[in-house]
Protein backbone atom coordinates (compact mmCIF):
# COMPACT_ATOMS: atom_id res chain seq x y z
CA UNK A 1 0.00 0.00 0.00
CA UNK A 2 1.57 3.26 -1.10
CA UNK A 3 1.92 6.28 1.56
CA UNK A 4 0.65 9.61 1.33
CA UNK A 5 3.64 11.19 2.42
CA UNK A 6 3.88 9.62 5.77
CA UNK A 7 7.36 9.85 7.42
CA UNK A 8 8.56 6.76 8.26
CA UNK A 9 8.95 6.43 12.14
CA UNK A 10 12.20 8.03 13.49
CA UNK A 11 13.24 6.55 16.32
CA UNK A 12 16.16 8.13 18.35
CA UNK A 13 18.80 8.13 16.31
CA UNK A 14 19.56 4.52 15.63
CA UNK A 15 23.21 5.41 14.29
CA UNK A 16 23.93 7.66 17.54
CA UNK A 17 22.74 4.60 19.48
CA UNK A 18 24.87 2.29 18.01
CA UNK A 19 27.89 4.30 18.18
CA UNK A 20 27.32 4.84 21.68
CA UNK A 21 26.17 1.42 22.29
CA UNK A 22 29.41 0.07 20.26
CA UNK A 23 31.83 2.98 22.38
CA UNK A 24 30.14 1.10 25.59
CA UNK A 25 30.51 -2.12 24.34
CA UNK A 26 34.48 -1.33 23.41
CA UNK A 27 34.71 0.50 26.93
CA UNK A 28 33.88 -2.69 29.02
CA UNK A 29 35.71 -4.89 26.80
CA UNK A 30 38.67 -3.28 27.68
CA UNK A 31 38.16 -3.55 31.24
CA UNK A 32 37.59 -6.91 30.93
CA UNK A 33 40.51 -7.62 29.08
CA UNK A 34 42.56 -6.18 31.58
CA UNK A 35 41.71 -8.51 34.04
CA UNK A 36 40.88 -11.51 31.86
CA UNK A 37 37.44 -12.83 30.92
CA UNK A 38 37.79 -16.04 32.77
CA UNK A 39 39.23 -14.73 35.62
CA UNK A 40 36.25 -12.38 36.04
CA UNK A 41 33.66 -15.29 35.49
CA UNK A 42 35.70 -17.52 38.05
CA UNK A 43 35.82 -14.60 40.74
CA UNK A 44 32.11 -13.62 39.76
CA UNK A 45 30.63 -17.41 40.44
CA UNK A 46 33.02 -17.65 43.58
CA UNK A 47 31.08 -13.58 44.93
CA UNK A 48 27.54 -14.88 44.06
CA UNK A 49 28.20 -18.12 45.89
CA UNK A 50 29.13 -16.41 48.87
CA UNK A 51 26.35 -13.58 48.70
CA UNK A 52 23.67 -15.90 48.25
CA UNK A 53 24.77 -18.07 51.01
CA UNK A 54 24.69 -15.05 53.11
CA UNK A 55 21.26 -13.61 51.76
CA UNK A 56 19.60 -16.75 52.82
CA UNK A 57 21.04 -17.67 56.07
CA UNK A 58 21.53 -14.00 57.19
CA UNK A 59 18.45 -14.07 59.95
CA UNK A 60 19.65 -17.56 61.20
CA UNK A 61 23.08 -16.90 61.46
CA UNK A 62 22.42 -13.68 63.45
CA UNK A 63 20.15 -15.10 65.77
CA UNK A 64 21.54 -16.22 69.45
CA UNK A 65 18.82 -19.11 69.34
CA UNK A 66 19.57 -20.90 66.30
CA UNK A 67 23.34 -22.12 66.51
CA UNK A 68 22.18 -25.18 63.89
CA UNK A 69 21.36 -22.29 61.55
CA UNK A 70 24.67 -20.94 62.16
CA UNK A 71 26.44 -24.49 62.18
CA UNK A 72 24.83 -25.39 58.58
CA UNK A 73 25.96 -21.93 57.21
CA UNK A 74 29.28 -22.29 58.28
CA UNK A 75 29.62 -26.14 56.60
CA UNK A 76 28.23 -24.82 53.41
CA UNK A 77 30.56 -21.71 53.33
CA UNK A 78 33.35 -23.80 54.16
CA UNK A 79 32.33 -26.27 51.04
CA UNK A 80 32.77 -22.94 48.98
CA UNK A 81 35.79 -21.58 49.86
CA UNK A 82 37.73 -24.87 49.92
CA UNK A 83 36.58 -25.46 46.12
CA UNK A 84 38.47 -22.28 45.36
CA UNK A 85 41.60 -22.05 43.80
CA UNK A 86 44.45 -20.78 46.35
CA UNK A 87 45.18 -18.67 43.73
CA UNK A 88 42.03 -16.56 42.79
CA UNK A 89 41.81 -13.27 42.17
CA UNK A 90 41.40 -11.20 45.58
CA UNK A 91 41.77 -14.65 47.43
CA UNK A 92 42.69 -11.87 50.62
CA UNK A 93 39.04 -10.52 50.08
CA UNK A 94 37.80 -14.27 50.28
CA UNK A 95 39.62 -14.85 53.56
CA UNK A 96 38.64 -11.36 55.55
CA UNK A 97 35.32 -12.11 54.65
CA UNK A 98 35.43 -15.74 56.27
CA UNK A 99 37.51 -14.03 59.48
CA UNK A 100 34.30 -12.19 59.59
CA UNK A 101 31.97 -14.65 59.69
CA UNK A 102 33.76 -16.87 61.98
CA UNK A 103 32.57 -16.98 65.41
CA UNK A 104 34.39 -16.99 68.61
CA UNK A 105 33.11 -18.40 71.78
CA UNK A 106 29.44 -16.99 71.53
CA UNK A 107 28.85 -18.98 68.74
CA UNK A 108 27.05 -16.22 67.03
CA UNK A 109 27.26 -13.31 64.85
CA UNK A 110 25.84 -9.72 64.94
CA UNK A 111 24.36 -7.79 61.65
CA UNK A 112 27.84 -5.90 61.89
CA UNK A 113 29.77 -9.21 61.35
CA UNK A 114 27.72 -9.54 58.52
CA UNK A 115 28.11 -5.94 57.35
CA UNK A 116 32.10 -6.38 57.90
CA UNK A 117 32.16 -9.28 55.72
CA UNK A 118 30.14 -7.85 52.73
CA UNK A 119 32.53 -4.99 52.73
CA UNK A 120 35.49 -7.06 52.55
CA UNK A 121 34.09 -8.59 49.82
CA UNK A 122 33.67 -5.20 48.04
CA UNK A 123 36.82 -5.87 45.27
CA UNK A 124 35.23 -9.26 44.20
CA UNK A 125 31.68 -7.36 44.02
CA UNK A 126 33.50 -4.69 41.84
CA UNK A 127 34.63 -7.36 39.54
CA UNK A 128 31.07 -9.49 39.29
CA UNK A 129 29.55 -5.68 38.42
CA UNK A 130 32.02 -5.36 35.99
CA UNK A 131 31.47 -8.35 34.22
CA UNK A 132 27.38 -7.62 34.49
CA UNK A 133 28.29 -4.44 33.26
CA UNK A 134 30.08 -5.95 30.22
CA UNK A 135 27.25 -8.43 29.42
CA UNK A 136 24.85 -5.65 29.45
CA UNK A 137 27.44 -3.39 27.00
CA UNK A 138 26.70 -6.47 24.68
CA UNK A 139 22.82 -6.75 25.28
CA UNK A 140 22.48 -3.50 24.43
CA UNK A 141 25.18 -3.30 21.69
CA UNK A 142 22.85 -6.19 20.13
CA UNK A 143 19.66 -4.20 20.87
CA UNK A 144 21.20 -1.13 19.32
CA UNK A 145 22.16 -3.65 16.18
CA UNK A 146 18.72 -4.66 15.55
CA UNK A 147 17.20 -1.48 15.39
CA UNK A 148 19.35 -0.20 13.03
CA UNK A 149 18.68 -2.94 10.83
CA UNK A 150 14.75 -2.36 11.46
CA UNK A 151 14.99 0.97 10.60
CA UNK A 152 17.31 0.41 7.52
CA UNK A 153 14.99 -2.18 6.50
CA UNK A 154 12.10 0.28 6.90
CA UNK A 155 13.95 3.14 5.35
CA UNK A 156 14.35 0.10 1.87
CA UNK A 157 10.47 0.08 2.52
CA UNK A 158 10.03 3.71 1.91
CA UNK A 159 12.06 3.84 -0.81
CA UNK A 160 10.67 1.24 -2.72
CA UNK A 161 7.47 2.95 -2.22
CA UNK A 162 8.50 6.42 -3.22
CA UNK A 163 10.05 4.86 -6.59
CA UNK A 164 6.37 3.14 -7.28
CA UNK A 165 4.70 6.18 -6.40
CA UNK A 166 6.88 8.48 -9.10
CA UNK A 167 6.88 5.39 -11.52
CA UNK A 168 3.62 5.96 -11.62
CA UNK A 169 3.33 9.69 -11.62
CA UNK A 170 5.06 9.26 -14.99
CA UNK A 171 2.06 7.14 -16.48
CA UNK A 172 -0.13 8.91 -18.99
CA UNK A 173 -3.27 9.52 -16.78
CA UNK A 174 -4.74 10.55 -20.25
CA UNK A 175 -4.77 7.42 -22.15
CA UNK A 176 -7.75 5.33 -23.06
CA UNK A 177 -8.08 2.58 -20.52
CA UNK A 178 -11.48 1.94 -21.42
CA UNK A 179 -9.67 -0.17 -24.39
CA UNK A 180 -8.70 -2.60 -21.92
CA UNK A 181 -11.38 -1.97 -19.11
CA UNK A 182 -14.44 -2.55 -21.47
CA UNK A 183 -13.36 -6.09 -22.35
CA UNK A 184 -12.23 -7.12 -19.04
CA UNK A 185 -15.76 -5.89 -17.67
CA UNK A 186 -17.68 -7.87 -20.56
CA UNK A 187 -16.17 -11.07 -19.91
CA UNK A 188 -16.53 -10.55 -15.95
CA UNK A 189 -19.77 -10.31 -16.67
CA UNK A 190 -20.23 -13.35 -18.83
CA UNK A 191 -18.27 -15.48 -16.81
CA UNK A 192 -20.12 -14.59 -13.33
CA UNK A 193 -23.55 -15.47 -15.45
CA UNK A 194 -22.57 -18.26 -16.44
CA UNK A 195 -20.78 -19.71 -13.76
CA UNK A 196 -23.99 -18.88 -11.38
CA UNK A 197 -25.87 -20.64 -14.24
CA UNK A 198 -23.97 -23.48 -13.89
CA UNK A 199 -24.14 -23.77 -10.07
CA UNK A 200 -27.92 -23.55 -10.38
CA UNK A 201 -28.47 -25.79 -13.24
CA UNK A 202 -25.80 -28.53 -12.72
CA UNK A 203 -25.48 -31.77 -10.33
CA UNK A 204 -23.16 -31.24 -7.49
CA UNK A 205 -21.65 -34.45 -9.24
CA UNK A 206 -20.63 -32.29 -12.24
CA UNK A 207 -19.87 -29.23 -10.24
CA UNK A 208 -16.86 -30.88 -8.14
CA UNK A 209 -15.81 -32.67 -11.23
CA UNK A 210 -14.99 -29.63 -12.86
CA UNK A 211 -13.78 -28.47 -9.73
CA UNK A 212 -11.67 -31.69 -9.74
CA UNK A 213 -10.35 -30.65 -13.26
CA UNK A 214 -10.05 -27.12 -12.67
CA UNK A 215 -6.91 -28.12 -9.84
CA UNK A 216 -4.95 -28.62 -13.35
CA UNK A 217 -5.16 -24.65 -13.72
CA UNK A 218 -3.10 -23.57 -10.83
CA UNK A 219 -3.63 -19.97 -11.97
CA UNK A 220 -7.33 -20.25 -11.83
CA UNK A 221 -7.33 -21.18 -7.97
CA UNK A 222 -10.89 -22.55 -7.30
CA UNK A 223 -10.95 -24.46 -4.44
CA UNK A 224 -10.05 -27.90 -5.05
CA UNK A 225 -12.93 -30.47 -3.79
CA UNK A 226 -12.13 -32.67 -0.91
CA UNK A 227 -12.00 -36.34 -1.56
CA UNK A 228 -14.16 -37.74 0.60
CA UNK A 229 -17.23 -35.11 -0.82
CA UNK A 230 -16.35 -36.36 -3.95
CA UNK A 231 -16.07 -39.80 -3.85
CA UNK A 232 -19.76 -39.71 -1.70
CA UNK A 233 -21.31 -37.44 -4.66
CA UNK A 234 -19.92 -39.98 -7.68
CA UNK A 235 -22.21 -42.60 -5.99
CA UNK A 236 -24.52 -40.97 -4.14
CA UNK A 237 -28.44 -40.49 -5.71
CA UNK A 238 -28.49 -37.09 -4.15
CA UNK A 239 -25.30 -36.23 -6.13
CA UNK A 240 -27.53 -35.43 -8.87
CA UNK A 241 -28.75 -32.80 -7.10
CA UNK A 242 -27.64 -28.71 -7.77
CA UNK A 243 -25.46 -27.57 -5.38
CA UNK A 244 -27.76 -25.46 -3.77
CA UNK A 245 -30.05 -28.10 -2.43
CA UNK A 246 -27.07 -29.98 -1.05
CA UNK A 247 -26.27 -26.98 1.26
CA UNK A 248 -29.93 -26.82 2.17
CA UNK A 249 -30.21 -30.30 3.19
CA UNK A 250 -26.81 -30.06 5.50
CA UNK A 251 -29.04 -27.83 7.76
CA UNK A 252 -31.48 -30.15 8.13
CA UNK A 253 -31.69 -32.87 11.31
CA UNK A 254 -30.59 -36.27 10.79
CA UNK A 255 -34.54 -37.03 11.22
CA UNK A 256 -35.70 -34.28 8.58
CA UNK A 257 -32.60 -35.53 5.84
CA UNK A 258 -34.02 -39.18 6.69
CA UNK A 259 -37.07 -38.11 3.96
CA UNK A 260 -34.98 -36.88 1.60
CA UNK A 261 -31.53 -38.65 1.04
CA UNK A 262 -31.20 -42.92 1.52
CA UNK A 263 -28.35 -42.68 4.20
CA UNK A 264 -28.64 -39.40 6.31
CA UNK A 265 -25.74 -40.42 8.37
CA UNK A 266 -23.01 -40.45 5.30
CA UNK A 267 -24.82 -37.66 4.02
CA UNK A 268 -23.54 -35.65 7.21
CA UNK A 269 -20.30 -36.95 7.13
CA UNK A 270 -19.34 -36.63 3.70
CA UNK A 271 -21.30 -32.95 3.28
CA UNK A 272 -21.55 -32.05 6.91
CA UNK A 273 -18.12 -30.52 7.44
CA UNK A 274 -17.75 -28.84 3.45
CA UNK A 275 -20.98 -27.20 3.73
CA UNK A 276 -18.91 -23.73 3.83
CA UNK A 277 -16.95 -24.50 0.61
CA UNK A 278 -20.15 -25.90 -1.82
CA UNK A 279 -22.47 -22.62 -0.33
CA UNK A 280 -19.26 -19.75 -0.75
CA UNK A 281 -18.20 -20.98 -4.03
CA UNK A 282 -18.45 -18.22 -6.53
CA UNK A 283 -17.15 -17.03 -10.05
CA UNK A 284 -14.53 -14.69 -8.14
CA UNK A 285 -11.53 -17.12 -9.24
CA UNK A 286 -12.36 -16.87 -12.81
CA UNK A 287 -12.74 -13.05 -12.96
CA UNK A 288 -9.54 -10.55 -13.91
CA UNK A 289 -8.88 -8.14 -11.46
CA UNK A 290 -8.96 -4.33 -11.87
CA UNK A 291 -6.12 -3.26 -12.53
CA UNK A 292 -4.94 -5.87 -14.08
CA UNK A 293 -1.79 -7.79 -14.04
CA UNK A 294 1.40 -7.31 -16.21
CA UNK A 295 1.24 -8.63 -19.73
CA UNK A 296 3.43 -11.29 -18.94
CA UNK A 297 1.24 -12.55 -16.14
CA UNK A 298 -2.09 -11.57 -17.63
CA UNK A 299 -1.42 -14.01 -20.87
CA UNK A 300 -0.39 -17.25 -18.75
CA UNK A 301 -3.80 -16.41 -16.38
CA UNK A 302 -5.86 -16.74 -19.49
CA UNK A 303 -4.79 -19.33 -21.19
CA UNK A 304 -5.53 -21.59 -18.36
CA UNK A 305 -8.90 -19.20 -17.71
CA UNK A 306 -9.86 -20.12 -21.68
CA UNK A 307 -9.63 -23.83 -21.20
CA UNK A 308 -11.40 -23.89 -17.33
CA UNK A 309 -14.45 -21.55 -18.41
CA UNK A 310 -14.42 -23.76 -21.88
CA UNK A 311 -15.71 -26.50 -19.40
CA UNK A 312 -18.82 -24.93 -18.53
CA UNK A 313 -19.66 -21.89 -20.10
CA UNK A 314 -20.93 -21.09 -23.70
CA UNK A 315 -18.47 -20.16 -26.55
CA UNK A 316 -19.58 -16.34 -26.23
CA UNK A 317 -18.24 -16.28 -22.68
CA UNK A 318 -15.26 -18.08 -24.05
CA UNK A 319 -14.44 -15.87 -26.82
CA UNK A 320 -14.59 -13.19 -24.68
CA UNK A 321 -11.94 -14.86 -22.15
CA UNK A 322 -9.80 -14.94 -25.50
CA UNK A 323 -10.21 -10.93 -26.01
CA UNK A 324 -9.20 -10.41 -22.83
CA UNK A 325 -6.02 -12.92 -23.47
CA UNK A 326 -5.45 -11.00 -26.72
CA UNK A 327 -5.20 -7.46 -25.20
CA UNK A 328 -1.76 -8.54 -24.10
CA UNK A 329 -0.57 -8.73 -27.04
CA UNK A 330 -1.53 -5.02 -28.09
CA UNK A 331 1.76 -2.57 -27.94
CA UNK A 332 0.14 -0.31 -25.96
CA UNK A 333 -0.85 -2.71 -23.20
CA UNK A 334 1.73 -1.29 -20.66
CA UNK A 335 1.16 2.09 -21.56
CA UNK A 336 -2.62 1.75 -21.01
CA UNK A 337 -2.20 -0.58 -17.62
CA UNK A 338 0.30 1.88 -15.97
CA UNK A 339 -2.24 4.53 -16.77
CA UNK A 340 -4.79 2.64 -15.30
CA UNK A 341 -2.59 1.14 -11.70
CA UNK A 342 -2.03 4.95 -12.05
CA UNK A 343 -5.63 6.54 -11.34
CA UNK A 344 -6.42 3.51 -9.22
CA UNK A 345 -3.38 3.94 -6.75
CA UNK A 346 -2.11 7.31 -6.87
CA UNK A 347 -4.15 9.56 -4.00
CA UNK A 348 -4.43 13.29 -4.61
CA UNK A 349 -2.18 14.46 -2.96
CA UNK A 350 0.65 11.96 -4.09
CA UNK A 351 -0.10 13.72 -7.24
CA UNK A 352 -0.09 16.93 -5.77
CA UNK A 353 3.84 15.78 -3.67
CA UNK A 354 4.61 14.67 -7.03
CA UNK A 355 3.53 17.83 -8.74
CA UNK A 356 5.99 20.28 -6.38
CA UNK A 357 8.65 17.82 -6.34
CA UNK A 358 8.50 16.50 -2.81
CA UNK A 359 8.19 12.67 -3.93
CA UNK A 360 11.83 13.41 -5.61
CA UNK A 361 13.19 15.28 -2.04
CA UNK A 362 11.66 12.67 0.13
CA UNK A 363 12.98 9.54 -1.96
CA UNK A 364 16.48 11.30 -2.35
CA UNK A 365 16.70 11.95 1.34
CA UNK A 366 15.45 8.19 2.53
CA UNK A 367 18.00 6.53 0.48
CA UNK A 368 20.53 8.55 1.50
CA UNK A 369 19.46 7.73 4.97
CA UNK A 370 19.02 3.92 4.46
CA UNK A 371 22.53 3.77 3.15
CA UNK A 372 23.66 5.62 6.14
CA UNK A 373 22.47 3.18 8.37
CA UNK A 374 23.79 0.46 6.11
CA UNK A 375 27.31 2.17 6.32
CA UNK A 376 27.07 2.45 10.10
CA UNK A 377 26.28 -1.25 10.51
CA UNK A 378 28.85 -2.41 8.32
CA UNK A 379 31.44 -0.35 10.78
CA UNK A 380 29.61 -2.15 13.28
CA UNK A 381 29.10 -5.87 12.85
CA UNK A 382 27.41 -8.44 14.95
CA UNK A 383 28.79 -10.10 17.82
CA UNK A 384 30.11 -13.11 17.73
CA UNK A 385 28.44 -15.51 20.26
Amino acid sequence: MLLDGVAVSDPDDPIASLRRAAERRSEKREQVDDIGLETLRTVADAYRDVETLLDRYEERITDRDDLEGYIEFRERLTEVLEALDADIRHSEAFVDANDALTTGVTSTLSTSDVDRARAALDPVRNDASLLDAWQSARDDYRSARHEAERHEAELRDRVEELERVRELGAADLDAPTQDIRVPIESYNDAVTDAFNRFLRDASARDVLEFLETATAYPLVELPAPPAPLRDYLHTASVGTEPVSVLVEYAEYSRSKLDHYVSDPQSFQAAVGPHTRLLATLSADPLTVEWPPKPASELRWRMRELVAAVGRFADEETVALARAVRALTERDDYDRLRDAAVAREVLTDEQRARLKRGAVEEELEAKRAAAEDVAACLDEHPPLDE
